[in-house]
């Protein structure tokens, strides 16, 4: 059985025996704590989805360690100005096992989509494209052909004058 919890703003599919690094929870190690936001409840083609939540879902975890994640280093920089700035940030986390998912019903179930049937693969072939072009001009509207202009008289290029010797 698997299920889909929110926790610290994110969304964690989890099944039993699961370990997951999620935002920083107020709990001591080795202390149990349950998620009971839990959006999605399954088992093979059987999922029960909730709206938005699962009514009696529910999620226990064992909290297994406190911690801080690997340290992101934050650059601000303007070229030519004189200008850079640099951060580090480590975020805190608590690494938890699931230990079980359960739902006490009163959710709906869903039945898994199943697979569409094979098609038999479609011939490309010229007769294939002559019909498209039919069904494409039955379904636009006629058009009015395209009036050409005539194209705009260039102007007549000054004859350079002889100079009279004097």
């Amino acid at each position: 059985m698997y299920a889909v919890i929110r926790t610290g703003g994110k969304q964690y599919r989890v099944v039993p025996g699961a370990r997951l690094r999620v935002e920083k929870l107020d709990a001591e190690e080795g202390a149990k704590i349950e998620f009971d936001q839990v959006l999605l409840v399954g088992e093979g083609t059987d999922v029960t989805v909730g709206k938005p939540l699962v009514e009696g879902g529910l999620v226990t975890a064992k909290v297994l360690s406190q911690g801080k994640g690997k340290k992101v280093t934050i650059i601000k920089f303007h070229r030519r100005k004189n200008y850079l700035r640099t951060k580090g940030h480590r975020q805190f986390y608590t690494e938890v096992e699931i230990t079980d998912v359960s739902t006490k019903g009163g959710a709906k179930k869903v039945a898994a989509k199943k697979p569409a049937a094979a098609k038999a693969p479609v011939k490309k072939a010229a007769a294939k494209k002559a019909p498209a072009k039919k069904a494409a001009a039955a379904k636009a509207p006629a058009r009015k052909a395209a009036v050409k202009k005539a194209p705009a008289k260039k102007a007549a290029a000054k004859k350079a004058t002889a100079k009279k010797a004097e």
